[in-house]
């Protein structure tokens, strides 16, 4: 078994309110959950406009596997015109 962590950190330059970030943040933690089967959550600046911090944790059979995964996991984030990339770090466990 292999467990992987990704840190992500999101700048949502088209929010101008809380709401308009949430649902950005939503429609990524949807994508990635439905096409990953990934756990996230949104775990910092919840009260700033236009800033995003997510967790994403996902278990594998191998570390290989998991590294489709966190290519995949990018790939959404990148593909999504909501979002940039600020920061991108993953630690396998």
């Amino acid at each position: 078994m292999a467990v992987v962590v990704c840190s992500v950190e999101l700048h949502i330059p088209a929010a101008g309110s809380l709401k308009t970030k949430r649902q950005a943040v939503r429609s990524i933690v949807g994508r990635i959950r439905a096409r990953c089967g990934a756990s996230v959550a949104e775990t910092g600046h919840q009260e700033t406009w236009q800033r995003a911090a997510l967790e994403v944790a996902i278990v594998g059979s191998s570390r290989a596997v998991l590294v489709r995964q966190v290519e995949l996991v990018r790939r959404i984030i990148d593909d999504c015109g909501e979002a940039e990339v600020a920061a991108f770090s993953v630690e396998y466990l």
